[in-house]
């Protein structure tokens, strides 16, 4: 379920009705290229089709989730579009139809974190570091989280990860209610596939069902949210603040925002 070209990068096994699907670039922190993209998009495509996979687990290695976008890759090719490999991601997993666990290990960084958005069951290790950095790289948040994330916590609590971009803990992300659950690092296997396998003995068109009616609600505006969200955050991949940020990263320095308005 991967592409001919990074088939180790994106990994993939079906067991007892779950299938795995593991980010698997940890030299780079896990790090998303186009390439990653499209694998993970074909892996969710995959998975829909086939009566065999009752749920999907997504994880990465023992130290890292993922660390959010390859800045080189992505700049290098960045999104023009709503066909682009990484928004052809987000409308995969916002949409898949059947429930989705992610297990999550050491760092957890901008698309990292949005995406646990769209899983139905997220566990995550004591010492996992979350962060959603979109602002202080320039940009705007995505994948629906301009909405997501104010339902999830309230306005205020929303307002502080987005704006202010810092890390937060694995237990704060359970406070607020992104994690379902935080345990010891050698417990998170042996939980998430626990609660995966509870959920593939359920029956699978109930299981189907119940997670429609739980987003029904807001299917339609997530949908908008995420096409909206994407229309800017390709603007501002332009923009001088983000060109700014970029440099600086690349240059290990502090990025200087002061010149612009």
């Amino acid at each position: 379920m991967s592409s001919d070209t990074d088939l180790h990068l994106i990994q993939s096994e079906l067991c007892e009705g779950i299938l795995t699907i593991r980010i698997n670039r940890p030299e780079k922190k896990n790090a998303l290229n186009l390439a990653m993209y499209r694998a993970l998009s074909e892996g969710l495509r995959l998975a829909g089709d086939n009566d065999a996979v009752r749920v999907v687990v997504i994880a990465g290695t023992d130290g890292c989730f993922t660390s959010g976008n390859d800045l080189a890759d992505f700049m290098a090719v960045p999104p023009t579009g709503g066909d682009s490999p990484v928004m052809t991601f987000l409308q995969a997993i916002s949409t898949f139809r059947k429930p989705i666990v992610a297990a999550v290990t050491g760092s957890a960084v901008g698309v990292g974190v949005t995406m646990l958005l769209h899983c139905d069951l997220v566990y995550a290790v004591a010492d996992a570091v979350f962060q959603l950095p979109f602002v202080n790289l320039g940009l705007c948040p995505e994948a629906g989280s301009t909405l997501l994330f104010p339902r999830l916590m309230g306005h205020q609590r929303a307002a502080e990860l987005l704006l202010l971009g810092e890390p937060f803990s694995a237990e704060q992300a359970c406070r607020v209610g992104l994690v379902n659950e935080v345990c010891p690092a050698g417990e998170l296997v042996a939980l998430v596939g626990r609660k995966a396998l509870q959920l593939a003995a359920r029956p699978a068109a109930a299981v189907r069902l119940t997670k429609e009616l739980l987003k029904r609600d807001f299917a339609a505006e997530l949908e908008n949210t995420i096409a909206v969200e994407g229309e800017y955050f390709i603007a501002r991949l332009e923009s001088p603040e983000a060109a700014e940020a970029l440099q600086a990263f690349m240059e290990k320095r502090k990025p200087d925002f002061n010149r612009f308005s």
